[in-house]
């Protein structure tokens, strides 16, 4: 529930009515395309959703699918996917154990000529899409999380985040630890910071890996629950 500038409380339309109450990844997949909550579904090829391991140890949140992405239907396979791969490879993790998602489904963009270019989502439409990303942590209630930059962390904590300071202190998140680090664009942003940036994701990656090695306890929550931990 938000309030207007008039003080009034209004309520913001989000993708639950869209969201099955399967936690199949096949289920879910086929019904993310007829999602119409927020409207970056107007000028996409398509919704991208997660994919990988059956039984992840680490699932990846990203930001949202890129022009790559958006034309192929699934996530970081372009040229921030290139250097995310990259990174695990580096962080000795073995990529079938992983599950890889976006925060926000839709590929939000300007057109200038032929190319589409990246915007980055709002607020709202990170928050209307979360139905979708808390059903695949539903799916996988035993895999811990990290969070590729401040849209993924603000959509997985439930909170604004500060990169620089946050990726070193891992939040708990229910029976989940969360770790934030950088997305692996910003390592084809960084310029002269390029490897230094490239070395804290490869870092941040190598110590999730490590404590979601650890044998731990895990309930899995009910059908249908906030698998993300959060208190919305």
């Amino acid at each position: 529930m938000a309030r207007s500038s008039s003080g009034r409380a209004e309520q913001r339309e989000d993708a639950s009515a869209f969201v099955p109450e399967s936690r199949s990844l096949s289920d879910l997949t086929a019904a993310v395309q007829a999602c119409t909550a927020c409207p970056l579904y107007i000028d996409t090829t398509q919704a991208v959703f997660g994919k990988g391991s059956r039984s992840p140890r680490l699932i990846l949140v990203g930001e949202q699918p890129g022009d790559v992405e958006d034309r192929r239907g699934l996530p970081f396979v372009g040229p921030a996917g290139r250097v995310l791969w990259e990174c695990v490879e580096a962080a000795g993790i073995d990529r079938r154990s992983l599950y890889a998602t976006n925060a926000v489904k839709h590929f939000k963009h300007e057109n200038r000529g032929k190319r589409r270019l990246h915007k980055k989502p709002s607020t709202d439409e990170i928050e209307a899409c979360h139905p979708w990303l808390d059903a695949e942590l539903d799916a996988f209630p035993k895999a811990n999380i990290v969070a590729l930059g401040a849209t993924a962390a603000r959509s997985v904590l439930g909170k604004t985040v500060t990169i620089s300071a946050d990726r070193l202190a891992p939040t708990m998140l229910g029976s989940r630890t969360v770790f934030v680090t950088y997305h692996p664009s910003a390592v084809l942003r960084a310029d002269d910071r390029a490897a230094e940036v490239r070395a804290a994701l490869v870092a941040d990656l190598t110590a999730a890996w490590a404590a979601s090695s650890r044998p731990r306890s895990v309930s899995s929550p009910a059908a249908g629950g906030n698998g993300s931990g959060r208190s919305d």
